[in-house]
C-alpha cells in the first residue's frame, strides 16, 4: 500500500514521535547522541582519547552504554571548569554561578550542550522538505520527542512541555520533550543518574503518554527499526494493552516507522516484526525512504472533518471555562439524542454567532501562514463571503493551494481592477527609481503616506529586485 492510501486511512489527528534523524536532516549542527558526547571530550580535552576510553569501559550485553559515559564526562567536565574558572569555558561557568546565585540549581555540562544545540541553522538542501513539514503541523495533534533542541517547536509554533508540565499538558498543539529542552538545561535527561531519575518518576508520564497512543495515529520519524526508545514504547503499550486483543490490532494498524533509506524514493508502506524483549514480536508498519516529502504531503493532505488548529483553538476555550472563566455555554437541544454527524459545536460572540472561524481580515493578516501550512480547509470559507470589488483580497495567492473556490475568476477580476486603479492614482513622487523595499523606506524625499504606493509602483515596474532584511 502507498503512503498516501495508507495515511487516508486515519480517522484521527496523528501524532508525530520524532527522534535525533530528523534533527540530523534538517539542522546543520546537530550529533547522534555518541556524536554529541565527543564533540564535548574534543572541546574540553582538545582530543578524543578520553572519550574512547570511556566508550571502552561502558560495554555492556554488546551494547555501549552512551548514559554511563555521559555520567564519566559530566564529572571530567565539571572538575576541569572548576580549576580552570576563566578559561575556554568562562561563558559556561559564568551561566552557571550566576544560576546557583539566584537559587537555580544547575550543571556546567548541560549548559555547555545548550550552548552547542541552540542554532537553528537549516540545511540548504532540505529547505523543499521543511516547507512541506511545515504544512502537516494542520494535521497533527502533537508531537513527542527525545530531541533536545527546538527545531520542532519553532517550525510548528507549538507550545513545548518538559518534565512536570507534561502532566497539565493541552494534547493539541504541543511538543512533549521527553528528554528535556535546552531552554531548560537543568532537566535535561543525559547521564546514568538522570534516567534512573525519570524512569522512577515516569509512570504519571507512561499514562499520558499511553493514551495518546492508544487513541491517536503514531508516525514515527528519525528513528532506526532497532531503536531502543520505539521498544520501549511497544513494551509500555502491550504491557496495558492485550496483545492478541481488537484494541491492539488497531494501535499497531495505526504504528507508522519512517525509516531512512539513502537514495531510496519509495512510498510504499509494508508490515516489519520487531522482538520485544519479554514479548512475542510485535508487528507494525514501515516505509523505508529518502522521498520524506511524499510523507508529508500525504499527512497534510489528510482529510477530517475538523483540523488540528481549530481544536487547539477549542481546547483553550474550554479549558478557560474549567478554570471558572466567565463564558457563557449554550446548548439548544438533546444532545443524547443527536447522531454525531448533526452535532455543531459553534464558539463566538453571543450577539452573533456565525460558522465562520475566520473573517476575512483575519484571513488575509494570516496570509503567509495560511499558505505556508496549505490550509485549503480554512479558505473555504472564501465561498460564505462577500467580497466587496473595491477590497484588496489575495485570491491569486489563496487560489493556488485551494481548488474549491468559487467564482475565482470573477474575483481575480475584481483585484486586477483594483491594482490597475490603484496603479493610475499613483503620484510621481512614488515612481522613484530605487532597487529595493528599504530603499523606498530610507527615501526621505517619499512620506510615510507614500510609501506604499511607492512599493506597489516599484513592484510592478520590475524595479525592486529584493526585499530582504527590511526595517521598518
Amino acid at each position: 500500500m502507498d503512503i498516501k492510501e495508507f495515511i487516508s486511512h486515519y480517522k484521527n489527528h496523528p501524532i508525530l514521535f520524532v527522534g535525533t534523524g530528523i534533527s540530523l536532516r534538517y539542522l546543520k549542527n546537530s550529533f547522534t547522541w555518541e556524536g554529541l558526547l565527543k564533540k564535548i571530550t574534543y572541546d574540553l580535552k582538545e582530543n578524543t582519547d578520553y572519550f574512547f576510553d570511556w566508550k571502552s569501559d561502558c560495554l555492556e550485553n554488546e551494547k555501549y552504554r552512551y548514559d554511563k559515559i555521559a555520567s564519566l564526562l559530566e564529572v571530567e567536565f565539571t572538575n576541569s571548569l572548576k580549576i580552570d574558572r576563566n578559561g575556554k569555558f568562562k561563558s559556561v561557568n559564568d551561566v552557571f554561578f550566576k544560576n546557583m546565585e539566584n537559587g537555580i540549581q544547575s550543571n556546567r555540562l548541560k549548559i555547555y550542550l545548550s550552548e552547542l544545540l541552540s542554532s537553528l541553522e537549516h540545511n540548504d538542501e532540505k529547505l523543499t522538505e521543511i516547507i512541506e513539514l511545515k504544512k502537516v503541523c494542520k494535521n497533527i495533534g502533537s508531537v513527542i520527542t527525545t530531541n533536545y533542541d527546538k527545531f520542532i517547536e519553532t517550525l510548528f509554533e507549538f507550545q513545548p512541555l518538559v518534565g512536570n508540565d507534561i502532566l497539565l499538558s493541552n494534547p493539541y498543539g504541543s511538543v512533549y520533550k521527553i528528554h528535556g529542552c535546552i531552554s531548560e538545561p537543568s532537566k535535561i535527561i543525559i547521564t546514568k543518574d538522570d534516567y534512573d531519575q525519570f524512569n522512577s518518576k515516569y509512570e504519571l508520564i507512561r499514562a499520558q503518554l499511553l493514551s495518546l497512543f492508544i487513541h491517536n495515529p503514531i508516525v514515527f520519524l528519525g528513528y532506526s527499526i532497532g531503536d531502543e526508545n520505539i521498544k520501549s514504547i511497544l513494551k509500555t503499550i502491550f504491557t496495558y494493552v492485550e496483545p492478541n486483543s481488537d484494541q491492539a490490532k488497531r494501535i499497531r494498524d495505526n504504528f507508522l516507522l519512517v525509516e531512512y533509506e539513502e537514495g531510496s524514493t519509495s512510498q510504499e508502506t509494508c508490515e516489519h516484526d520487531i522482538d520485544i524483549e519479554g514479548f512475542s514480536t510485535i508487528r507494525i508498519n514501515k516505509i523505508k525512504t529518502d522521498d520524506f516529502c511524499s510523507v508529508y504531503q500525504a499527512i497534510a493532505g489528510l482529510t477530517l472533518p475538523i483540523s488540528a488548529m481549530d481544536i487547539r483553538k477549542v481546547q483553550s476555550i474550554v479549558k478557560e471555562i474549567y478554570a471558572g472563566g466567565d463564558i457563557e455555554v449554550s446548548i439548544t437541544d438533546d444532545l443524547d439524542s443527536l447522531k454525531n454527524h448533526d452535532k455543531v459545536l459553534v464558539i463566538g460572540s453571543n450577539k452573533s454567532i456565525t460558522y465562520e472561524f475566520h473573517t476575512q481580515n483575519e484571513m488575509i493578516s494570516n496570509y503567509f501562514k495560511i499558505l505556508e501550512e496549505s490550509n485549503s480547509q480554512l479558505l473555504n470559507l472564501i465561498n460564505k463571503y462577500s467580497i466587496n470589488a473595491s477590497q484588496y483580497f489575495p485570491i491569486f495567492g489563496f487560489s493556488t493551494i485551494c481548488e474549491t473556490i468559487k467564482q475565482v475568476e470573477k474575483l481575480k477580476t475584481q483585484q486586477r481592477e483594483k491594482i490597475r486603479s490603484a496603479l493610475g492614482q499613483i503620484k510621481d513622487v512614488c515612481k522613484s527609481e530605487h532597487s529595493t523595499i528599504q530603499e523606498i523606506i530610507d527615501d526621505t524625499s517619499i512620506t510615510v503616506s507614500n510609501k506604499v504606493n511607492a512599493v506597489l509602483w516599484s513592484i510592478f515596474n520590475a524595479s525592486v529586485t529584493s526585499s530582504t532584511n527590511i526595517k521598518i
